[in-house]
């Protein structure tokens, strides 16, 4: 770890530091109950004493408790491998940690008779979640959708024209262009867990409203589809291309408006930041749409990306809605 620079994560507004461990093999074994718990490496500093701010926790007439929501597919790595990671959680916390049953959507409910206790025990257990979490593949896109009928024609047509000029190159066919209904504007991806997590999801898309009509000054935004790009350092192992899309007046609004919209899904803890600045892109080409995924090529072994002049010009396209996609394309 570096020490004046180290890991954090953050979590309901509270800032923990990763610790680095000496790592212990971490083996993953079966699908129930398998888990011993994260990493020695992504063990985290709490302070016990400090009472969570995130949760409301309870008095009763046999001390305090707290229910707190984890979606089902997260309950075995707070399980642990043959019940040991709770078990060592409520050693040290001097709780009792009541988790549903595989499968079961509810809310995991952590008793004690001190509050710092279940407080404790509380942050331990999100700590886990946060740290698994970003192990869970994403399910849906935040994104804007491109799929304007103007948008739809000229990219067909730029489809036609690569058809046209590089069918005979090896690797290039009609199943690696994006279908013209999806076409859209990807702004981040989320793992959004269960039913619950989705609505949450549909919740903090309505509160973005608010600044999205502050930087538009309540005006669609005129967009500009022309020409394309690859995100990949080496030209020689491109597998994607992508539609560049920029505001029409040449400002930055569209990407103060996804920056916003990245900073506050991360904020809510449904959206985990993977660069220090959004990346517009409109995916137009790519090879894991191939139909035949034996003759998986790289577009670049046909050489057609550093050759083809050909470009995307698409204009007047706006932008005043933005939507939630669940689609792997």
């Amino acid at each position: 770890m570096e020490i004046l620079r180290p890991s954090l994560i953050n979590i309901s507004g509270r800032v923990y530091r990763r610790n680095t461990i000496k790592e212990d093999q971490y083996e993953e074994g079966e699908e129930d109950d398998s888990y011993m718990g994260p990493p020695a490496s992504e063990q985290f500093d709490d302070e016990e004493e400090e009472f969570c701010d995130s949760h409301s926790i309870e008095q009763t007439d046999k001390g305090f408790n707290c229910a707190i929501d984890v979606p089902s597919v997260l309950y075995k790595y707070i399980i642990g491998r043959k019940g040991e990671t709770r078990r060592r959680l409520e050693a040290d916390t001097k709780t009792d940690i009541n988790i549903p049953k595989q499968g079961v959507e509810g809310q995991i409910v952590i008793t004690g008779s001190q509050k710092a206790a279940v407080s404790s025990a509380v942050t331990r257990v999100e700590l886990l979640v946060q740290s698994f979490r970003k192990k869970q593949p994403f399910t849906h896109f935040l994104s804007f959708a491109l799929n304007h009928p103007q948008v739809q024609d000229g990219f067909l047509r730029f489809k036609e024209e690569v058809l046209e000029q590089c069918s005979q190159d090896h690797g290039v066919d009609g199943s690696i262009f994006q279908n013209p209904a999806k076409l859209h504007l990807t702004v981040g991806t989320l793992a959004l867990l269960n039913d619950l997590e989705v609505t949450q999801a549909c919740k903090q898309l309505q509160h973005c409203q608010d600044f999205i009509k502050t930087i538009t000054e309540g005006k669609p935004l005129p967009l500009e589809v022309t020409g394309i790009e690859y995100m990949n350092d080496d030209p020689a192992m491109v597998d994607v291309l992508y539609a560049k899309v920029q505001v029409k007046d040449g400002s930055d609004k569209l990407q103060a408006i996804v920056e916003r919209l990245v900073d506050h899904f991360v904020s809510s803890g449904l959206m985990v930041r993977e660069w220090d600045r959004v990346k517009l892109h409109g995916t137009v080409m790519n090879t894991l749409f191939r139909k035949d995924a034996s003759e998986r090529w790289t577009l670049s072994q046909s050489h057609w990306t550093q050759s083809v002049s050909i470009k995307m010009d698409i204009k007047s396209e706006s932008l005043d809605t933005v939507s939630q996609h669940k689609d792997g394309h």
